[in-house]
């Protein structure tokens, strides 16, 4: 079944985002005071909100973070995606060649969003209304829920069956999952590590890809079975 949409992430799919998020979060968490690496970040988080990130970790730890944190790492964050963040190899050209309808489904906030495809120099390959986020989304909820990849389908009149997502996240491919869409994983960022393609399969990946190039061949590959 050839899709109809295909759905891309955008932190560490398209641009080359998580390993500074995991950078800053791990950095202001710490001294926040709890002692957190980078890599466990990644590993961990990879594709959660900062807030949900700070509310998992409460649960699991004594250590109760100022409501100002968020307001912080954001601010940060914004500062060193607008500074550093560059466009993961080869997305542009793979997104240039599809001839497929394309979106995109994301957590980070809209602005955001716009910003790093800019500052990546990919804005112009995306529609502003095809560009979605899911905290501006009327339910507001953020992956691991459906609900963003829920909207965007029905933004743009398709079946969820008929959608192909591709995520780099354990938590983002549990949503897509769930809003009933087949699921390519991706470790072609900077912010991979060992395992990394195993728990994307073991999330409800198909298969998995390290590189944009593969991306045209995986497509036309999983377009002629379904796993129904």
């Amino acid at each position: 079944m050839r899709p109809d949409l295909i759905i891309f992430d955008c932190d560490g799919v398209l641009v080359d985002s998580e390993i500074i998020a995991a950078r800053v979060e791990a950095e202001m968490i710490s001294e926040a005071g709890f002692p957190i690496s980078p890599e466990e970040m990644m590993e961990r988080f990879a594709g959660l909100t900062t807030r949900d990130i700070l509310l998992r970790l409460e649960t699991v730890s004594q250590v109760p973070f100022q409501a100002s944190l968020i307001d912080r790492i954001k601010a940060e964050l914004d500062k060193r995606l607008s500074r550093d963040v560059k466009p993961v190899d080869g997305a542009a050209a793979a997104i240039r060649a599809t001839t497929i309808p394309y979106c995109i489904c994301s957590n980070s906030p809209l602005d955001r969003i716009e910003a790093m495809l800019t500052r990546a120099g990919m804005i112009g390959l995306f529609d502003t209304n095809r560009i979605y986020s899911a905290r501006a989304i009327p339910s507001g909820r953020t992956k691991p829920a459906p609900d963003v990849f829920l909207h965007g389908a029905a933004q743009l009149s398709v079946d969820p069956a008929k959608c192909f997502v591709v995520e780099d996240s354990v938590h983002g491919i549990t949503g897509a999952r769930a809003a009933g869409m087949r699921v390519i994983g991706f470790t072609g960022a900077s912010h991979t590590w060992p395992g990394h393609a195993d728990a994307l399969t073991e999330a409800g990946a198909e298969t998995v890809i390290s590189r944009w190039s593969d991306f045209a061949a995986v497509v036309a590959a999983l377009s002629e079975w379904s796993d129904a």
